[in-house]
């Protein structure tokens, strides 16, 4: 039972096509992973830049995974790049936004037989 994350809109766009969704959750399991990487990256260089685009990009696939409460995060992360603030403005939620990841990965994986 999904806890972190709604498929939903996935089964929508694809006539509730069970492979295509699992392709779908195989690449959020490649490619959130790894723009989260980025996030922190950019936080620890202080590269604003590579923060906001990092989020950016991980910021539809969150909507599309009905993760309300990580989209709310990365909506902040992508507020707080672009006012260059400094890093212990967002650090915390940051730190949210990758455990909520990494438990959705989690549940993903068990789910889909990953």
């Amino acid at each position: 039972m999904a806890l972190h994350y709604n498929l939903s809109k996935v089964y929508a766009i694809s006539d509730h096509d069970i492979e295509f969704a699992k392709k779908i959750v195989e690449l959020f399991l490649e490619e959130v992973p790894l723009e989260m990487r980025n996030i922190k990256h950019g936080l620890k260089e202080k590269d604003h830049e590579k923060v906001y685009h990092a989020a950016h990009k991980i910021k539809p696939t969150l909507d599309l995974f009905g993760m309300d409460l990580a989209y709310d995060d990365v909506l902040a992360i992508e507020n707080w790049s672009r006012s260059e603030g400094k890093k212990k403005e967002i650090k915390e939620v940051v730190k949210s936004l990758k455990e909520y990841i990494g438990r959705t990965a989690k549940e993903l994986k068990k789910d889909y037989d990953l």
